[in-house]
């Protein structure tokens, strides 16, 4: 047995025992794990690496905390009960279309924080009780945000587990909308058509009408949207005039935000921003523990043993091991997932586009928040509709995450084919 692989166990063994038997935060499971590497490895504790892997997602980390601070904003301010009411008085007559701007706004949080657990809480709990108001059940709407929330964040603009897996083999976060949109948005109209259509369609409107918060949006008209057009022209304004400099989506969201404080409802700032910073701890802790992990893999070796594994297994092995073990192992962390098998599992389709193969690599990670023991966004979407168990949510969403898989394999398989297409 090898030196690489023998660090590799005990790299694996110390994080889960980490997780599962001294139910550490996924963070130091991860941190303990890179030490134990590197002790294994003979490289000391590798003080420098491990600062250097703290470090390497910095950027992903700073785009969180911005969008977590943009998205509280937009939902004190009353923006979002504004267009939640919006959607729903106008398109009430067509239940299909209705739907579909419904799992739009839930997947809304995930699609700028990168986190499924800010789509289920955020957007899914004022959504929630709207869905259940038109007639959907309990179970069937708790599947509507837990499907929402995953694929809202693997939706653009904010991927994590795309720049991380990108950062792995120095691919720049660029050319990933198009790709990302064909991933996510036809799979999240066909879920929330499967588990709510026939529900909705005997909707008694004028009883969903009386509960809907309309409050924000009689007193400021279209002041109130203001943040979201804001943060939509300095996302795009580059890619449409080169010519103007890309300022970054921290600062995207940080202008946008300062725009919301005087545009709506009004709050307490400086609570809502520690409120919002608070929530996404677990996320940018996640990170950097996944960054270190990555760099003491990479410095013992483990990394390459992985690529060499992974290049030297059948195509068809290929692709079943990556259906599996990516959704399972991102049961204790997508964004881990994402850094330890994605990262060698696109180095083994180098022949096939990579933005492409990137991008669905990191939609089968995404499965990992429906994977139990964390399920993060099964057990919130659970908790959110009153639920008592999650087990119901998993049994009734396991077709839609075998879609999920079939969908993202196929992109993989004609990544080359579909590149002239959807690569801009």
């Amino acid at each position: 047995m090898s030196i690489e692989l023998i660090t590799f166990l005990v790299m694996v063994g110390v994080f889960l025992v980490g997780c599962f038997a001294f139910k550490l935060p996924v963070s130091i499971a991860m941190v303990l794990s890179a030490v134990s590497g590197a002790l294994v490895g003979a490289h000391d504790i590798a003080l420098r690496h491990l600062v250097e892997g703290m470090f390497a997602y910095v950027d992903t980390i700073l785009t969180i905390v911005t969008a977590m601070i943009f998205m509280r904003v937009i939902q004190e301010s009353g923006a979002l009960d504004a267009i939640s009411s919006v959607i729903i008085e106008k398109f009430h007559k067509v239940p299909a279309l209705m739907l579909c701007m419904i799992m739009v706004i839930i997947m809304f949080p995930g699609m700028i924080t990168g986190s499924s657990t800010a789509s289920v809480l955020s957007a899914g709990s004022i959504m929630a009780p709207v869905l259940m108001l038109m007639g959907v059940p309990t179970l069937e709407t708790a599947c509507i945000l837990a499907m929402g929330g995953i694929l809202g964040m693997i939706a653009p603009p904010t991927n994590v587990p795309a720049m991380i897996i990108g950062a792995g083999i120095d691919i720049p976060y660029s050319g990933f909308g198009l790709p990302l949109i064909l991933l996510t948005f036809p799979l999240a109209f066909l879920f929330v058509l499967m588990f709510g259509y026939k529900y909705v369609r005997k909707m008694n409107y004028e009883e969903v009408k009386a509960k809907l918060n309309t409050a924000s949006r009689e007193k400021y008209g279209m002041r109130i949207y203001l943040p979201l057009f804001l943060a939509i022209i300095l996302m795009v304004i580059n890619k449409a005039v080169p010519a103007i400099p890309d300022i970054g989506m921290p600062l995207v969201f940080l202008i946008s935000a300062a725009v919301g404080c005087f545009t709506g409802d009004k709050f307490n700032v400086p609570k809502m921003a520690k409120e919002a910073v608070s929530a996404v701890l677990p996320v940018m802790g996640i990170l950097m523990g996944v960054g270190m992990f990555i760099q003491i893999m990479t410095l013992t070796g483990v990394r390459g043993l992985i690529v060499t594994s992974c290049l030297s297994l059948p195509d068809i092995a290929r692709y079943v091991a990556m259906a599996v073990s990516m959704p399972l192992f991102g049961a204790v962390s997508s964004f881990g997932s994402a850094s330890v098998l994605g990262v060698p599992f696109l180095l083994s389709f180098l022949a096939k586009e990579e933005i492409i193969v990137a991008a669905a690599l990191s939609l089968i990670a995404s499965l990992g928040d429906m994977m139990p023991p964390t399920a993060l966004a099964g057990i919130f979407a659970a908790q959110v509709t009153g639920m008592e168990k999650y087990t119901p949510v998993l049994k009734k969403c396991l077709i839609p995450c075998l879609i999920v898989i079939l969908w993202a394999i196929l992109f993989i398989v004609y990544a080359n084919q579909l590149e002239p297409y959807i690569i801009l």
